[in-house]
């Protein structure tokens, strides 16, 4: 175990009052690939590039397309949640983590335990029809052809993740900060912090340590507490194994 894990597992200890605040690399070891990783859908081939892919205009323009990419590189629906998910779903249960902030979308949080998870960009696993909001679940966008169409009205129905060139829920936003401002510890786990407004949040943080769990730099290192760049899963793991005994598990 490195130094700064071992001061880690010290300020978890500490703390009544953690936010973790995730990008990514937390769901990497699930199999979801990282977007901007050597490896992930950034440095692949299409006939468009993701990010006009998963913009709003092309979801507008094209919507079949929107939907061929979107069943093919973005559901994932055979992906577990991994160590880093459920010692932060126990975390949580034991009262030291107060909230997740998360940038993921695949909703492993939620199926690790954990209850406060704040979803920036939305859920793959909520789907609504833009005609009269009824609610669709993951396995019918799944077993969908083309552009699907609500049950009820056979309106369009549209994931409820938040595409490029759309804001983010205010509400989300606002109840985030409030617990980003509120924490005693901020950790910053597998991100590198490159997607605003959301990497904006972290500086309503006023607590008194801030930590930065990631393999590559990133922009906050030189204002964190604690810098570790090593594999989360392999952060965890060591949490896991130190604190253990001490944390309760996460109801599912």
């Amino acid at each position: 175990m490195s130094a700064q894990t071992e001061e880690l597992i010290k300020i978890v200890r500490e703390c009544s009052s953690i936010v973790f605040f995730g990008g990514a690399g937390v769901s990497t070891e699930s199999g979801i690939p990282d977007f901007r990783s050597v490896d992930g859908l950034y440095h692949q081939q299409y006939d468009y590039p993701p990010e006009t892919i998963l913009s709003h205009s092309f979801y507008r323009k094209n919507p079949e397309e929107f939907f061929r990419f979107y069943r093919n590189k973005m559901l994932f629906p055979a992906a577990k949640p991994n160590t880093a998910h459920l010692v932060l779903a126990r975390l949580e249960a034991a009262g030291k983590v107060r909230a997740i902030v998360t940038q993921n979308i695949d909703g492993l949080h939620q199926a690790a335990g954990s209850k406060a998870v704040y979803e920036l960009h939305g859920s793959v696993l909520r789907n609504y029809c833009e005609r009269c909001g009824a609610f669709h679940g993951l396995d019918y966008i799944l077993h969908s052809q083309g552009v699907p169409r609500c049950q009820k009205c056979g309106g369009p129905v549209k994931p409820d993740v938040v595409l490029y060139e759309e804001g983010l829920d205010q509400d989300t936003i606002t109840q985030a900060v409030s617990h980003i401002a509120r924490a005693d510890a901020l950790i910053i786990g597998g991100t590198s912090l490159a997607v605003y407004p959301a990497a904006g949040l972290v500086d309503y943080f006023r607590g008194k340590y801030l930590i930065v769990i990631n393999k590559s730099p990133t922009p906050r290192d030189s204002q964190a507490d604690l810098v570790i760049q090593e594999p989360i899963g392999q952060v965890f793991g060591a949490l896991q194994e130190t604190l253990g005994d001490e944390l309760p598990q996460a109801a599912p």
